[in-house]
């Protein structure tokens, strides 16, 4: 049954709503912003990769050609090395033969009796000097042919038959042994001074001390008889 107001009453207004307000959405992200930074950064990225990897490039190819570099010029030492120790070894073997050739051509007994001395030191020399030889892979009895024949002598040979059939032998002799003997002292003054083996400037070090005195006594003797 409906209810009606009655007269005298007064209506009493309805009890107000609470009003809620809707939430508010969060702002829209900006994906455009994003694309638009990260399109900006990627060509500087790639340039920035490209420029390392030529760096790179650049690096590696200036270290091998120095290491290419270095390569040679080792080997180069050492094969000049080599070279030099086969001219000692030659110059010393045909050295011994000229000098036991001359032993009875000779008729100054001192002077005689000095090549005797030579003699004896080359024979010990040639002996010694195959040890440190082979520690450089080298044969004594086995050298280069084109450095035998350069160190053959074969000009100290003809001078010195010219010397004996003009009667000039023995100073003729004294001048050419100490001249070749000075040749020999500077080569192992020369290896000594590139090389780092111990045994062969042990070897070299003894020659010289020796063989020094016997090439000041040549000279001397020349110069005594020239």
């Amino acid at each position: 049954m409906d209810s009606f107001n009655q007269p005298g009453q007064e209506q009493q207004p309805a009890p107000a709503q609470p009003q809620f307000d809707a939430p508010t959405p969060p702002p829209a992200k900006e994906p455009s912003a994003s694309i638009d930074y990260l399109n900006q950064i990627a060509p500087q990225a790639s340039k920035k990769m490209k420029l390392s990897l030529i760096q790179i490039i650049l690096i590696a190819v200036g270290a091998l050609a120095i290491i290419i570099t270095l390569s040679i010029v080792i080997t180069s030492l050492a094969n000049a090395g080599k070279n030099d120790l086969q001219h000692l070894a030659a110059r010393l073997q045909s050295t011994e033969t000229i000098v036991g050739d001359a032993q009875n051509k000779i008729k100054s007994t001192n002077l005689r009796a000095l090549n005797s001395n030579l003699k004896i030191y080359l024979t010990n020399t040639n002996r010694d000097i195959a040890a440190p030889l082979l520690l450089q892979n080298i044969t004594a009895s086995k050298l280069d042919k084109t450095i035998i024949s350069s160190e053959s002598g074969a000009d100290i040979t003809s001078r010195l038959e010219d010397a004996r059939l003009n009667a000039v032998y023995d100073r003729t002799y004294a001048r050419e042994i100490a001249y070749r003997l000075s040749t020999v002292i500077a080569l192992m003054n020369k290896i000594d001074s590139s090389t780092s083996s111990t045994g062969l400037k042990t070897f070299l070090s003894d020659s010289i001390k020796n063989l020094e005195p016997t090439q000041a006594s040549f000279e001397d003797f020349n110069a005594t008889n020239g």
